[in-house]
């Protein structure tokens, strides 16, 4: 079976756009040249490949398919690389990674390898949760999840364990929790997490309060050190990585200092790697252990 280059290309330039029209734009061809290809590489392959909707998305068969171009993709650059007499070619790593991560350890710990290497990030940054999904779907080549199971064909190697404590300004901590962090108290406080998708905070409150999502006011501020900003300068409260607290030099209140949170981070990544790939994901996963044990 030979796929043909054009097919894959409109194929991929409509999952990643989110539509048949963005796609035809990117190429620059028109709406029914790209379904064209589309429908071609469909009837190759004998299966649907994208849901016709928007955004469109890929079905399964459409995953495993983009998968499978984003792994050919890093091989031919890693090759093309190799080849290359000055060796100067950059390396783009497509990532899926988590916010907290991205805003803590992530380059203090990798930089000098990524310049080193001459890698160019093309990073999605979502929730802990949801990263797992990118990969699953070929927008990524490689996550950091809390989901310590790896999918078909790909391996998960353990990082390490994120702290978090739930903190706030003083003169927050004295205006909402005089008494501590009561169950009364946090049906008014307001609350600060990332996004819709973070379930941090809200479990943390479920857990320790018996509180249900949705019982108490609620910021949604994305981003590391935007939401622990928010939290200094007095607007909510929130779950924040011990880490972004130690490289602070304001003092924050920690509300629950008995109840601290603890999750752990796995990365994911193909087992079909290019040797430059496998040597940029070690790097990622020894220095990643060193800053999270």
């Amino acid at each position: 079976m030979h796929l043909n280059p054009k097919h894959t290309e409109a194929f991929r330039a409509v999952i990643e756009s989110g539509s048949f029209e963005q796609a035809a734009v990117r190429l620059h061809l028109t709406s029914p040249a790209i379904s064209q290809r589309v429908r071609a590489l469909e009837s190759l392959l004998g299966n649907a490949l994208v849901v016709r909707s928007r955004p469109a998305r890929a079905t399964r068969t459409g995953q495993l398919l983009m998968r499978y171009l984003r792994r050919a993709q890093l091989l031919e650059t890693d090759l093309a690389t190799d080849l290359a007499t000055e060796h100067d070619a950059p390396l783009t790593l497509v990532l899926a990674l988590n916010a907290d991560s991205v805003g803590t350890w992530f380059f203090p710990a990798l930089s000098t390898m990524l310049i080193r290497e001459k890698v160019l990030l093309d990073l999605t940054v979502e929730d802990q949760d949801h990263t797992y999904t990118l990969l699953e779907t070929g927008l990524a080549i490689g996550c950091i999840s809390t989901e310590p199971k790896p999918m078909r064909g790909c391996l998960a190697e353990r990082l390490g364990v994120m702290t978090y404590w739930l903190v706030a300004a003083e003169d927050f901590r004295l205006r909402w929790f005089p008494d501590g962090v009561t169950r009364e108290a946090a049906r008014n406080a307001p609350l600060l997490a990332h996004t819709h998708k973070d379930t941090l905070q809200s479990s943390f409150l479920e857990q320790k309060l018996g509180l249900p999502e949705g019982a108490y006011p609620c910021h949604y501020i994305p981003g590391a050190q935007s939401h622990f900003n928010a939290i200094r300068h007095g607007l909510g409260y929130g779950l924040v990585p011990a880490l972004l607290l130690d490289a602070q030099t304001c003092k924050m209140a920690v509300l629950a200092p008995a109840d601290p949170v603890q999750v752990a981070l796995y990365w994911h990544t193909w087992k079909v790697q290019s040797p430059r790939m496998e040597h940029i994901s070690q790097h990622i996963i020894s220095a990643a252990q060193k800053m999270l044990e």
